[in-house]
């Protein structure tokens, strides 16, 4: 069964994009008057929508599925883990907005792994299910990723917005405390993330994102503090897990006003303050809608940085 945006979350959505303010992120000066054209979620959303090329189940429902797109040609294939975003709450989105993104990568011969996981919004989801959700779901690579002919020895993982969050969290959950419920015996080894617009560092996202997304919701995202789990950061923010053992880029739109590049810039100094390998990109012209729509700048940017890292290549220039 295939979810989807639906038509009254759309509004919702679109009152977010990068079209029109929020109505209580706190913006930089420069960043106040973005440009007129910037695409709001229609231009993408409005487009038709590419289908995957097979289906797995990591679990019951609705959302225990991953879709997979297979290229053409021979295998073995690279492999991307996708994970999309929507302020984690499944009424705003749900996998199949990244259908247009996991087709630019699969028509560059990349097959996608593009997990649905349940948002805080849905029974069992929040802490820890959407967690163990997106943990279970990476992790069925093992198993299902040789039969489908994709190559497990380079990963790299690619989240948007609440995404975003979530592909450093996989990635880091070899730092998690020992005795959390999300700690797991032998995580999927993932080489590198791009953190597309993400709101990976939950504490310093919380007062700069619009309260839909991340301030009304965060009790349900990160669960209740009790005595053995006092931090409930700890175990839920990349901030936490820093550093990585996986190579963080994060990406900003110049103009997002979902995630703001001063959350990219602040966690790419944090990750290297911790020890980590991190670098930092931004793109001129670009919102939060930007990042995943194949055929702009902002894609563009992190389609070459996939491949080099696919391929073990020397990463672009960064931005500024």
């Amino acid at each position: 069964m295939r979810l989807s945006i639906t038509p009254l979350l759309l509004g919702l959505v679109q009152l977010m994009s990068c079209s029109a303010p929020p109505p209580d992120p706190i913006l930089p000066e420069e960043d106040a008057s973005p440009p007129p054209n910037l695409m709001d979620w229609a231009a993408l959303t409005d487009q038709p929508r590419p289908e995957p090329t097979a289906h797995r189940r990591y679990g019951p429902g609705r959302a225990g599925v991953v879709d997979v797109w297979i290229p053409e040609g021979a295998p073995p294939y690279p492999v991307v883990v996708m994970i999309h975003g929507g302020c984690w709450q499944k009424a705003v989105a749900d996998r199949t907005l990244m259908n247009y993104a996991a087709e630019a990568l699969r028509q560059d011969g990349i097959a996608v792994w593009n997990v649905e996981y349940r948002g805080v919004d849905e029974t069992g989801g929040g802490y820890p299910g959407t967690f163990r959700d997106v943990s279970q779901a990476t992790d069925l690579l093992r198993t299902e990723g040789p039969g489908l002919g994709l190559d497990l020895s380079n990963l790299v993982a690619f989240g948007h917005s609440a995404g975003g969050h979530l592909a450093g969290w996989v990635a880091g959950r070899p730092n998690l405390p020992p005795d959390s419920p999300l700690s797991v015996a032998d995580p999927l080894p993932i080489k590198a993330v791009i953190n597309s617009g993400g709101l990976a560092d939950l504490e310093a996202s919380k007062p700069v994102t619009t309260a839909f997304c991340l301030a009304s919701i965060m009790d349900q995202l990160t669960g209740a503090p009790d005595a053995r789990r006092a931090d409930v950061l700890s175990d839920t923010s990349v901030g936490a897990l820093l550093p990585l053992p996986a190579n963080l880029l994060n990406v900003s739109g110049r103009h997002d006003r979902i995630s703001l590049p001063v959350l990219g810039r602040d966690l790419t100094q944090k990750a290297r303050d911790a020890g980590g390998v991190s670098a930092y990109y931004e793109v001129a012209d670009s919102g939060h809608v930007e990042l995943i729509a194949p055929g702009t700048a902002a894609f563009d940017v992190q389609r070459r940085l996939i491949r080099a890292l696919l391929n073990d290549q020397p990463l672009p220039d960064q931005g500024p």
